[in-house]
């Protein structure tokens, strides 16, 4: 009789499909025309919101490590979401295999729905810094995703953590920094930028650190630049779906900075 409390043991049941919920993965694609590319728009974008879900993943996992002082496996986590990031932008290259006039064949058939709906990437926004009470726009109160999205913004942001970790590593981080109004946007301190550049005088752990994250800073707008860049090649400066501005809205986000203090500093180096 096969041990069920044994992790090494091989249950029959268990196979690779079931293991991956196959059945419910394989079949949750429900195109609304038989437009042949619609298939397509649906798999991109659902495989985006896996790796979203990752990235959420990671990121709270960063953060505990950073909290901890732990270094080197903070530094091993920003390294796998910033490869996370590099497939995410390497998907833009599929989707623009898509024609202006492919995507217009089935367009209409996503009446309100919109990217600016994903739940998910709110979420991933907030825990990486964003406050903005006017994304709650898009989700009704009450509602699952709202809650999710609101909670994230009154949480420590993955900067918090940072900072947090630069006291583990001995460095002097301002109290207002450490105490502030985690609902409140982050406002770069010239205190904070003295406390990094310690860091980098130091060549230490930190410095490495701190690196990873303007990595994964660059790798965000790297995202957001592709993807203006795809949504203009497809649909030129046309509204987007969901009463969205489409690419104009898009623009204004390819500059924003995850981590501003981060930049500053290298003007002091």
């Amino acid at each position: 009789m096969t041990d069920l409390t044994d992790p090494n043991a091989q249950h029959p049941a268990l196979t690779y499909s079931s293991y991956l919920a196959l059945d419910d993965v394989l079949s949750a694609q429900h195109p609304r025309s038989d437009e042949h590319d619609e298939l397509l728009f649906i798999v991109i974008h659902q495989v985006y919101e896996l790796w979203f879900k990752q990235m959420l993943h990671e990121l709270g996992g960063l953060q505990r490590r950073l909290e901890s002082g732990d270094t080197p496996h903070a530094l091993h986590t920003l390294g796998r979401v910033r490869a996370i990031l590099k497939v995410a932008v390497a998907q833009i290259d599929v989707l623009e295999t898509m024609t202006p006039r492919q995507f217009t064949s089935f367009r209409g058939r996503l009446d309100a729905s919109s990217g600016f709906q994903s739940e998910q990437f709110r979420e991933l926004e907030a825990t990486l810094g964003r406050r903005d009470r006017r994304v709650f726009e898009h989700y009704p109160e009450g509602s699952a995703g709202r809650d999710r999205i609101a909670a994230a913004m009154s949480r420590p942001s993955l900067f918090d953590s940072f900072l947090r970790y630069l006291v583990t590593q001995g460095y002097d981080v301002p109290a207002a920094a450490l105490e502030r109004d985690l609902t409140a946007a982050w406002e770069p301190s010239a205190d904070v930028q003295r406390s990094i550049l310690t860091a980098y005088a130091d060549d230490s752990g930190a410095a490495q650190v701190a690196e990873r994250l303007v990595d994964l800073d660059e790798g965000l707008q790297e995202w957001r630049y592709r993807h203006v860049k795809m949504v203009e090649r497809t649909i030129g400066h046309k509204p987007g779906t969901g009463g969205s501005s489409g690419a104009e809205y898009l623009w204004s986000t390819v500059s924003r900075q995850l981590f501003p203090d981060l930049w500053a500093v290298r003007s002091e180096m």
